[in-house]
Order: C-alpha cells, then sequence, then structure tokens
C-alpha cells in the first residue's frame, strides 16, 4: 500500500526491477520511483520517450488537499516533471471498477491527442539522451506549460464530466495512541472521514454530486500573492 508517500523517492535502499510479463514491469518503491526508473533506465524498460505518463487507476478518491499526500499524483507529477503531459486517475470503492478504467482511458486519450500540436523545446540542464531512447534527441515540453490533470471518479457506473478546481477536503486531525503487548507505546495518524466545505467548480462539489472531476495542476508553486510579504522578510535580515 502506498498510500500518502507522496513524492518521495526511495535514496536510501535498493530497488527491486521484476519483469512482470512483455512490456510490463514492477518496482518495489514508490509511485514516484516507478515514474522515475522507467523515464530514465534508457531502453531498458521504454524504447523510447512516452508521450503520456497515466498514473492509477488509485482505489479511493485524491480530493482537494489530497494531492500534496497522494502518491498517485506524485506520479503523475513525476513525469510532468520530466517535460511528460501526465494524469493522475482515482476512483471511490464504490464506483464499478471497468466502468472507471474505460471513463480514465477515454480522458488519457483526450489529453494525449490534445498535445499532438504542442511544440517541444530542447531538455533543460539535468536531461540526458541515456534517459530516451536509443538514437531520440532530448527535446521535451517545458514543464511549465506541460498539462498535469487530475481525475477523480465518484460512485456509480456512469458519470458527467466536469473540469473543475481543487476543492476543500478537511479530515479529523486524529492520532489514536495504542500499547503493544510488551506495553510499550504506539500510535497511528490519520481520522477516516473526510469533509467537504462547499466551493463552487471544484472537485470536491462535482465529486459530491456524483460527477467526475478534471482539474489542472500546476508544477510553479511560487506564491505571487507573497512575494512582497518575502521581500521585506529578507529586506529585514
Amino acid at each position: 500500500n502506498q498510500s500518502a508517500t507522496s513524492h518521495s523517492l526511495s535514496l536510501h535502499r535498493v530497488l527491486r526491477l521484476r519483469r512482470v510479463e512483455q512490456d510490463v514491469f514492477a518496482v518495489d518503491g514508490t509511485p514516484a520511483d516507478c515514474v522515475y526508473v522507467a523515464l530514465h533506465a534508457g531502453t531498458r524498460i521504454l524504447p523510447r520517450r512516452p508521450d503520456l505518463v497515466v498514473s492509477g487507476m488509485n482505489h479511493g478518491p485524491n480530493l482537494g488537499v489530497d494531492v500534496f499526500y497522494s502518491g498517485t499524483v506524485a506520479a503523475a507529477r513525476e513525469g510532468a516533471m520530466q517535460g511528460i503531459p501526465a494524469i493522475a486517475v482515482s476512483s471511490d470503492s464504490g464506483s464499478d471498477l471497468h466502468a472507471a478504467a474505460a471513463l480514465g482511458a477515454k480522458l488519457a486519450l483526450e489529453l494525449c491527442a490534445s498535445q499532438k500540436g504542442a511544440a517541444p523545446i530542447k531538455a533543460s540542464q539535468g536531461s540526458s539522451s541515456d534517459d530516451l531512447g536509443a538514437g531520440e534527441s532530448a527535446v521535451i515540453l517545458s514543464p511549465r506549460r506541460v498539462p498535469l490533470l487530475n481525475v477523480n471518479i465518484p460512485p456509480g457506473m456512469v458519470w458527467r464530466v466536469r473540469g473543475t478546481r481543487l476543492g476543500s477536503r478537511l479530515y479529523a486531525h486524529d492520532i489514536i495512541f495504542r500499547h503493544d503487548p510488551r506495553g510499550r507505546e504506539y500510535l497511528w495518524l490519520g481520522g477516516a472521514n473526510a469533509h467537504h466545505d462547499p466551493v463552487p467548480s471544484s472537485d470536491t462539489e462535482a465529486y459530491d454530486e456524483g460527477i467526475a472531476s478534471v482539474t489542472p495542476l500546476s508544477l510553479d508553486l511560487f506564491a505571487s500573492e507573497h512575494a512582497e510579504l518575502a521581500g521585506a522578510v529578507a529586506s529585514k535580515v
């Protein structure tokens, strides 16, 4: 289970790569590890640079602040960081798995088709032709304009689909303390129930209405509204 692994990479242990079948591999790491390995292992895994990174389908939604904790979203984000359009797909446990997978596939195909005319630029510093298939030039999209979509599919088997923004998803901040058979204290993190505050045009609103949501995410975390404050703080030192 890789829930809440966020964008962690396994830097302090070895990883095992296993071929499951033809063109299918498994890595015993985090979701971000899997995408990182696939994109930087040369032709050992991928014969060429992919047109799209698809992460999921996750068992359970990733709405609102979930995107900061989600390993599913992080795997897609890793692809976008490498200049590849990416999509993360999550479905509720009450949704029909095959129907949800079919919807996720349709959205992924639409995203891929929308990018066929996108103008690539030369790879930024740190990229290498070793990360690509043999004979390919190091050409990627600028990460600032690479689409990164987060899809959430609510319970059901037929859905309308809506473009959304991130909503407000709040959890009970429970810490459960227990003692093991030897009397040593341990604890569990996380509240079981989530609450959605009303946010118009949000992914949480769509989810509560039984509508599948498609939310664009950005790699640019610069907060322009706090730029003046940052300058003022820096000037006082």
